[in-house]
């Protein structure tokens, strides 16, 4: 069985299963999305870190989801990946290339 077809199966019969990944679409959209960017700009989580002054680890935190970027922290990442992230009502999270 394919991974998508034992969560799409689990979400059928486990209420509690649908409400925990509902709940957390967003923050593993904006995972998703950060380690998309930093590799469509050909970076490394090192390069990254370094580009912001930080560290790998804080960079593999924030792709794995343990932690969040604070807001200045997002800023300098759309800047250095030049990207945009956007947060979008009944859409979700929306990334891509600044206007």
């Amino acid at each position: 069985m394919k991974h998508r077809d034992y969560v799409a199966e689990r979400e059928r019969r486990d209420p509690a299963f649908r409400e925990a990944r509902e709940a957390n679409r967003a923050a593993f959209a904006f995972q998703l999305a950060l380690v998309r960017a930093r590799l469509d700009a050909g970076l490394t989580q090192q390069q990254l870190a370094e580009r912001l002054g930080t560290t790998q680890s804080a960079v593999a935190r924030w792709e794995n989801g343990t932690t969040a970027p604070r807001l200045d922290t997002l800023l300098k990442l759309a800047d250095v990946l030049d990207t945009a992230f956007t947060i979008v009502p009944h859409q979700g999270l929306l990334v891509g290339t600044p206007d």
